[in-house]
C-alpha cells in the first residue's frame, strides 16, 4: 500500500486540538510551505471547534484549510465529508484525499460511482449528501462537513442540495468555501442557529499571484499564438460550448505550440494509455501535439489523463468550457476567453459577475507564475471589421461590415470587460425546492418523518410567501405517493414514524427524477405478459429524463437521410421533398401511449405544473438493433460526446433499478438492467482502477476485454434476416452477379 501524504498521529498520542494542530502544522512546515494570514485564521478557527466560512480568492489554499479539518476529523474518529458541485472535480479531489491520507481512509460516492463509501472521509456530489441529511438527519454518521464552491446554493437548478445540510444537521460542523461568496452574515447566523457553535467568517482579496487583464481584437488562433510564444502557456481556452471546444483543438493543430522534445516527453508519457473509444484517436492526436480538451462531454478517463497531463506541466494549450470555474485543478498560466456572453439555460447574456471571477480567478499558478493573465477576445464580427478597415485604410476596396450573430448571442466590448473586473459578486438566493425524492427520503426516516418535513419547510431560506406553496406542494406529492401506495401510514403507532416507504419495494428504491411518479403509475396499465413490454418499459423511462438533444439531433439526420433516400427513388419533387422533411421527427416509440396517459397523470396532479414528457429512443435502440456502446457512437457520429452517451444510460440504468418496482420486472428488463450495469462500468473503470494502485503499488488493470453487447446479439448477428433492407439488398447483390455471370458465359 502506497504511504500517505498526512501521518496520522499513533493510536496512543493525544487527539486533543491543541497536539493535532500541532503535528498538522508541523506537516506543513515539512513541505516547505508557508500558510498565508487566511489560512493561518480559518485553521485555528477550526481547531478552536467553530464553523468557518472561508471567501478567498482562487488559488489561496482553501484545498490546505479544508486537509486540515479531515485531519483533525480523521484523527479524533469523526467523520468528515467534503462535497463540491460537479462529478469530474469530486473525483478528482478523492483522488487527491487518498493520495494524502491514504486510500483506505477516504471513500466515494457520486451516484455514477461507489468506492469505499463507508470511509472516514467521504468525497461526494452535494446531491449525495444531501440525500444522507434527508433520510438521517441528526442522527447521520457526518461530524464535519466541507462544501467547496458554495456559490451553487444560487443555482436555480441544483441549489437546494446546498441548503438541506444547513438545515437538517445540527451534530455536524461546517466549512463552507468558495471566492466569490458576497454577503455571508446571513450563512454565519444559520449555521450558529443550526448546531450552536460560534461561526467566523474569513475573507481576503489578496491573491498570491496578481492578475493583469488585456482585451484582444485579434482573430483566436493569433492571439493564442502571441500568448504561447510569449511565454504566457499553458492557456486555458475558455469556451461555452463542448463543440466550441472541441472545434478549437482541431483549428490549433495548425500552430505548433510545442517543441520536439516536448512532443517526445508527452509521447513518453501516453505509453501504456489505452485511447479504446470511439473518440479515442482524436483526442491522442490533439494530446501528442500539445493540446488538451476538457469538457463534460469526455469520458472521465480523458478528463483525468489531460488534469495529470496538465500537472506534470506537458500541454501548453487546453481547450475546455468553462468548467474551468468550478476548481477543475488544471495549473495554467493564461486564461483566454473566446466570449464574455453565455446561454443560461433559459436565455443568453452577459456572463454574471461571479462566473466572470471564478473562470479568470484560475489564471496563475502559485509557485510558478508571478502574474496571471486573463485575456478576452473581442466578438468574431468585430475583429472581422476591424481587419477589413485597416485594410479599407491601406488603400483596399470599401467592405460591407459584418454582422453579429442573429442568435444566441448577446453582444461585448471593452467597457463590458472593464465592467466586469471590478463588479461584485451577485447576492446569493436561496432556490428551495420541494420533491417526491426529497419526501421519501425524509418519510424514510425511523422517527417521525412528518414532522421533520414539515420542519425542513419552516426552516428553509425562502420568504413566507413561498413556504406557504412549498407546504401546498409537499402536501400534493404526499397525497400523490399515498395513492400509489408507495407511501403506507403505520397502523397503531404513538411514537416514531407515522408513516412509510412501502416495504415491497425494493431497498435503494427512488424517485429523484421529477416525472418518477409517472413510471409508478402507468406501469400497472400494462400487460406484462406482451412481447413488447420490456421495451416499451425502457421508454418510459427514457421518456422522464432529459433530452440528450445532440444524440436526438443525429437520430433525426438519420432519419430525414433515409426519407429523402426513399422519396427521390419515389420521383418526389424537390419542395414537396423539404415539406416533407419538415414533419420529421426523431424515433418516440409508443408516443401516443405515452401522452395519453402522460396527459391524463398531468390532469390529475397539479404540480406537474411545466414539466412535460419527453418520449425517446436510445438505449431502446441499442437494444433493439444489438448495438454496443462503440458501435452506437460509430453510427451516429457521437465521438464528441460520448460522456453525453454514457451520462444517458447511466440514467436509464439508475431509473431501471431503483425507480421500476422488482414487483414490475420481467426477466428480460433484468437482462437490460445487468447489461446497462455491466456496459458501464466497462466504458470507464479509471477511478476504481486509480484507487486499487494506490492501495496496491504493485496492482495491474485487467487486459482489454471484449465489448459488452445488448443480450441476444450473438444470436441477432447470426440471423441474417433481421434487418429487412439490408438482407434485400444482399440478395438484389446476389441476383444481379448471377445475371451478370450468365449474360457475359462466365457460368
Amino acid at each position: 500500500m502506497s504511504s500517505p501524504i498526512i501521518s496520522l498521529p499513533p493510536p496512543d498520542a493525544a487527539a486533543d486540538s491543541g497536539a493535532l494542530l500541532g503535528r498538522f502544522l508541523d506537516h506543513v512546515a515539512e513541505r516547505k510551505l508557508v500558510l498565508y494570514p487566511a489560512q493561518e485564521e480559518a485553521i485555528l478557527e477550526l481547531y478552536d471547534g467553530k464553523n468557518v466560512i472561508l471567501n478567498t480568492p482562487t488559488g489561496s489554499g482553501k484545498s490546505l484549510v479544508a486537509a486540515a479539518l479531515h485531519f483533525q476529523s480523521l484523527a479524533q474518529g469523526r467523520r468528515s465529508v467534503y462535497t463540491c458541485p460537479i462529478k469530474a472535480l469530486v473525483n478528482e479531489k478523492w483522488l487527491a484525499l487518498c493520495r494524502q491520507f491514504g486510500p483506505e481512509n477516504v471513500g466515494l460516492s457520486t451516484g455514477d460511482a461507489s468506492v469505499n463509501r463507508h470511509a472516514p472521509i467521504l468525497c461526494c456530489t452535494a446531491e449525495i449528501l444531501a440525500n444522507i441529511a434527508l433520510r438521517e438527519g441528526a442522527a447521520a454518521d457526518v461530524q464535519d462537513v466541507i462544501m467547496d464552491e458554495f456559490h451553487y446554493y444560487a443555482d436555480r437548478e441544483r441549489g437546494t442540495a446546498w441548503q438541506v445540510p444547513l438545515l437538517t444537521l445540527p451534530r455536524t460542523r461546517f466549512l463552507l468555501m468558495s471566492a466569490t461568496l458576497g454577503e455571508t452574515a446571513f450563512f454565519a447566523e444559520e449555521l450558529t442557529r443550526l448546531n450552536g457553535l460560534e461561526t467566523v467568517t474569513v475573507a481576503s482579496k489578496d491573491r498570491p499571484v496578481p492578475l493583469e487583464f488585456s482585451y484582444a481584437e485579434t482573430p483566436l488562433a493569433q492571439t493564442l499564438e502571441g500568448l504561447v510564444t510569449g511565454g504566457k502557456a499553458p492557456v486555458y481556452v475558455v469556451h461555452f460550448t463542448q463543440a466550441d471546444a472541441a472545434q478549437s483543438a482541431q483549428d490549433f493543430m495548425s500552430t505548433n505550440v510545442c517543441t520536439r522534445e516536448e512532443k517526445e516527453r508527452i509521447a513518453h508519457a501516453l505509453e501504456g494509455f489505452k485511447f479504446t473509444s470511439p473518440y479515442g484517436p482524436e483526442i491522442k492526436k490533439w494530446l501528442r501535439h500539445g493540446i488538451g480538451l476538457h469538457h463534460a462531454g469526455l469520458l472521465p478517463k480523458y478528463r483525468v489523463l489531460v488534469e495529470q497531463l496538465a500537472q506534470r506541466g506537458l500541454l501548453k494549450v487546453i481547450c475546455g468550457t468553462d468548467t474551468l470555474g468550478v476548481g477543475i485543478n488544471v495549473p495554467i498560466r493564461t486564461v483566454l476567453l473566446t466570449q464574455l456572453c453565455k446561454f443560461s439555460g433559459q436565455k443568453t447574456g452577459i456572463l454574471s459577475a461571479r462566473d466572470f471571477h471564478q473562470i479568470s480567478g484560475r489564471a496563475g499558478r502559485k509557485g510558478f507564475d508571478d502574474v496571471g493573465w486573463v485575456v478576452a477576445q473581442a466578438p468574431a464580427h468585430a475583429i472581422e471589421n476591424l481587419l477589413l478597415e485597416q485594410k479599407q485604410a491601406g488603400g483596399g476596396k470599401k467592405f460591407v461590415k459584418r454582422k453579429p450573430p442573429e442568435r444566441n448571442f448577446v453582444n461585448w466590448d471593452k467597457q463590458t470587460f472593464a465592467r466586469l473586473m471590478v463588479a461584485p459578486p451577485e447576492r446569493l438566493t436561496s432556490q428551495f425546492q420541494i420533491t417526491h425524492g426529497m419526501l421519501l427520503n425524509v418519510l424514510s426516516r425511523p422517527t417521525d418523518g412528518g414532522r421533520a418535513l414539515q420542519a425542513l419547510i419552516a426552516r428553509c431560506h425562502e420568504m413566507p410567501k413561498a413556504k406557504k406553496a412549498l407546504t401546498r406542494r409537499g402536501w400534493q406529492l404526499f397525497r400523490s405517493l399515498v395513492e400509489r401506495g408507495i407511501i403506507e401510514f403505520i397502523p397503531q403507532t404513538i411514537e416514531g414514524a407515522k408513516v412509510r416507504v412501502n416495504v415491497e419495494l425494493q431497498d435503494d428504491f427512488s424517485m429523484n427524477q421529477t416525472l418518477s411518479l409517472y413510471v409508478h403509475d402507468t406501469l400497472p396499465l400494462m400487460d406484462p405478459q406482451a412481447p413488447d413490454y420490456a421495451l416499451v418499459v425502457l421508454t418510459l423511462v427514457e421518456s422522464i429524463l432529459e433530452d440528450p438533444d445532440l444524440i436526438l439531433r443525429r437520430q433525426l439526420d438519420k432519419v430525414k437521410g433515409q426519407a429523402v433516400a426513399e422519396m427521390k427513388m419515389q420521383g418526389i419533387e424537390y419542395n414537396q421533398r423539404m415539406e416533407e422533411l419538415e414533419k420529421l421527427e426523431y424515433p418516440k416509440p409508443n408516443r401516443d401511449f405515452i401522452y395519453s396517459t402522460f396527459n391524463a397523470f398531468a390532469a390529475k396532479h397539479p404540480w406537474v405544473g411545466q414539466e412535460n414528457i419527453r418520449p425517446k429512443s436510445i438505449a431502446r435502440e441499442m437494444f433493439e438493433e444489438f448495438r454496443s456502446f462503440a458501435d452506437y457512437i460509430k453510427i451516429y457520429e457521437l465521438q464528441r460526446a460520448e460522456g453525453m452517451l454514457l451520462r444517458h444510460l447511466s440514467s436509464v440504468h439508475k431509473v431501471l433499478a431503483q425507480t421500476v418496482p422488482d414487483a414490475a420486472k420481467n426477466d428480460t428488463l433484468r437482462e437490460m438492467e445487468i447489461y446497462l450495469a455491466t456496459m458501464l462500468r466497462q466504458i470507464d473503470s479509471s477511478l476504481l482502477e486509480e484507487w486499487e494502485k494506490m492501495r496496491d503499488p504493485a496492482y495491474v488493470p485487467r487486459g482489454e476485454q471484449p465489448e459488452v453487447r445488448p443480450p441476444g446479439a450473438e444470436e441477432a448477428a447470426r440471423d441474417i434476416t433481421r434487418d429487412a433492407k439490408a438482407f434485400t439488398a444482399a440478395i438484389r447483390n446476389r441476383i444481379f452477379t448471377f445475371l451478370r455471370a450468365l449474360t457475359s458465359g462466365d457460368l
